[in-house]
């Protein structure tokens, strides 16, 4: 098996790709091209693919051998079925780029807050366990009574590790239920139930919509009739969702259903869908129309995600400070008690 390139790096060498086809590159030159660029290791693997290339094998074979994002993969299947591979392979990877960004710049929020509240915790458990104890038997002795501030971590000490113990037994219980249930279920089906989810719903039905749109307007703008294209995403053998969509699609149609009421039925597209495809076939400019949409789609999911990083943030550091401010009163406090007993 090949080595896994990092997400970042497939998008580059894709979207570099796809601007020397844009300069009148052939496929197998523009490639050959791109390993000047490549460290050793990566070389010799666009090397063995470029001789399969010439072979015959189609790009999204050979990079789905690579390991490539799924994401990635389907965008180049898409490509070749159409004809436009620069033009997709540009778009697709600035898109993959972008949401690797999203991804990293959302791991590097969370990573300083992580290591702040294991710090934290750290600090809770010292005072709770070695200074609290001390002052409880000191504030008996001089028969004070302890502060809320003692009194509230003291609870807290209690009850933390049973919420612990619920996170831990609920995520076993998740991770159980994906490859026992979750897994095995109609492709369809497991995004209709993400798309359910409280928060994360909307992100998936954003991602899914654009998904769905974006490749119907390449394939449209490729002169391909929507039978043909629904065809298209059912032959996608490589990624599931695309195969049933494209399968259930056809059987709707196959039925007397009108394309944007089919569309309509499906909980993970959003509901603007159907209109925008039933506005593009009036005028006669459903690619673009739909590939206009998909724009909408990409900009609303990349503002969602800078608005809950902006929420979420502020959240987790107010929740910080005030564990650490409790803590500190709860030594400070009882020292001034003790001082005003003496």
């Amino acid at each position: 098996m090949e080595s896994k390139w990092p997400v970042a790096e497939q998008a580059r060498f894709l979207k570099r790709t796809g601007e020397l086809l844009s300069r009148g590159y052939s496929l197998a030159e523009a490639i050959e091209s791109m390993t000047f660029y490549l460290e050793k290791k990566r070389k010799a693997e666009v090397k063995r693919s470029l001789e399969k290339l010439r072979e015959g094998f189609p790009l999204y074979l050979i990079l789905e051998e690579l390991n490539f994002k799924r994401d990635l993969v389907s965008y180049v299947y898409f490509a070749e079925q159409h004809g436009g591979l620069a033009r997709t392979l540009t778009e697709g990877s600035d898109m993959v780029i972008k949401r690797d960004a999203d991804y990293q710049r959302l791991k590097r929020l969370a990573g300083y807050p992580v290591v702040l509240l294991m710090l934290t915790f750290s600090l809770f458990f010292f005072v709770n366990r070695i200074l609290l104890p001390k002052f409880n038997s000191l504030f008996l002795d001089m028969n004070l009574a302890p502060n809320i501030f003692m009194q509230s971590i003291g609870a807290a000490a209690f009850i933390l590790p049973y919420l612990l113990y619920g996170l831990l037994g609920t995520i076993t219980l998740l991770v159980l239920y994906y490859f026992i249930s979750f897994k095995n279920i109609h492709p369809l089906k497991q995004i209709t139930m993400l798309v359910k989810l409280p928060v994360a719903g909307k992100f998936v039905r954003l991602l899914y919509s654009h998904y769905f749109s974006v490749q119907l307007s390449y394939l449209f703008s490729g002169g391909l009739s929507v039978l043909a294209a629904l065809k298209v995403f059912e032959q996608n053998l490589h990624e599931p969702f695309s195969r049933e969509l494209g399968k259930d699609m056809i059987s709707k149609l196959a039925a007397g259903q009108d394309f944007d009421k089919a569309a309509g039925e499906y909980l993970f597209l959003e509901a603007e869908l159907p209109r925008i495809i039933r506005h593009g076939q009036k005028n006669g400019k459903l690619d673009q129309e739909l590939y206009f949409y998909s724009r909408h789609c990409l900009k609303e999911l990349e503002e969602k995600t800078e608005s809950a990083m902006k929420t979420v943030q502020p959240i987790l550091y107010s929740f910080i400070g005030l564990l650490v401010v409790s803590l500190y009163l709860a030594i400070l406090l009882p020292m001034f008690q003790m001082m005003k007993g003496i």
